[in-house]
Order: structure tokens, then sequence, then C-alpha cells
């Protein structure tokens, strides 16, 4: 009656369990056996997968009769542990004159929010480029980013949003009249 629960990536190996526990058949009519203790679940490792191992320790057997019987706890149980969502903040779009091209600028410090737990090895890199929505002007017009990257030992454990909801101006190209007298 016990499943383990998938999480999003915290930084450890500790894994929840669901479901309502109980002893399977075998203990005899009217012996004062029960199901106790505290469980502790945990995952084979800290990282990102699919279907994981998870290891179960702690179920007891409590009651006046429970020396007569051996436990085993829970397993074959498994459970996800999914990437943790980081963003990519402090940056924005500059604006641009007209010049043909749907070509944006970025300025500010990027960085990755909510950052990395604990001393996870992750860092923000990459080659960022930043596109507006079509060349022609038009004001508080869409950028979209692209090429930001997680680097690091444990940057699997991770997953990377660019930057969104950019916008900036494109105004119009001055020209001057010239070559008349």
């Amino acid at each position: 009656g016990v499943t383990a629960n998938s999480k999003t990536y915290d930084g450890t190996s500790t894994a929840t369990l669901g479901g309502s526990a109980s002893l399977s058949a075998g203990v005899v009519a009217s012996e004062d056996v029960t199901l106790g203790g505290t469980p502790v679940a945990t995952f084979d490792s800290k990282t990102v997968g699919t279907a994981k191992p998870v290891a179960v320790t702690g179920y007891a057997l409590a009651g006046a009769d429970s020396g007569n019987y051996t436990l085993s706890q829970p397993t074959g149980l498994t459970a996800d542990i999914t990437p943790l969502a980081l963003s990519v903040t402090g940056v924005t779009a500059n604006s641009k004159p007209y010049d043909g091209t749907s070509t944006a600028t970025l300025n500010g410090s990027a960085a990755l929010s909510p950052g990395a737990v604990g001393l996870d090895d992750v860092t923000l890199g990459g080659t960022p480029t930043a596109t507006f929505d079509s060349k022609n002007i038009g004001t508080g017009k869409p950028v979209t980013v692209a090429g930001y990257a997680l680097a690091g030992a444990d940057s699997g454990n991770y997953a990377l949003s660019q930057p969104a909801g950019l916008t900036a101006d494109i105004t119009p190209a001055g020209l001057t009249v010239t070559g008349i007298t």
C-alpha cells in the first residue's frame, strides 16, 4: 500500500511516501500485531532521473505478539526526480532606430533565478541572441532571446528558461533631403 512520490530536484536524495501502509495477509487472527515505526525513504542518488529506485527503512512491528513475526520493508518502489526550473533574469532589451533588421541587443547582467541549490556547480553561459518580432518600427515590440545555457557539473539537474517578456522600441530612421540648392 505504499508508493514513492516524485519530486523536483532539491539537492537531496530524500524521498517521501504516499499511500497507506498496511501489513499484508499473514497475521494470525486475534493476535496483537500492528505496523508502526517511522519510515524513511531515500532515492538512490540526488540527481535527476526517471523511475529512480527508492529504498525504505524504519517500519517496525508493534503489539504484544509482534515477536512472532518478521517484517520486510517495502521494495520495488520507484519515482522521478525532475529538473529544477531556473530562469534568466537581469537583462533588458535595448531600443534602436530602424536599420532593416530584426536584430536586437541586450543590456544588464544576466543571473539565474531562483539560483542553484546549495553548493551545486551551475553557471550561466552560452551566447545569447535577441530578436525583435519583425524589422518594422513599433513601440513595445516583443523581443525573443535564445542562446543562454547552463554549464557545470550539476547543470543536468536544472532546466533553463530564456528571458521572457522583454520589449523594446524600433524608432523611425531619420532621413535628410540632400542634393538641392
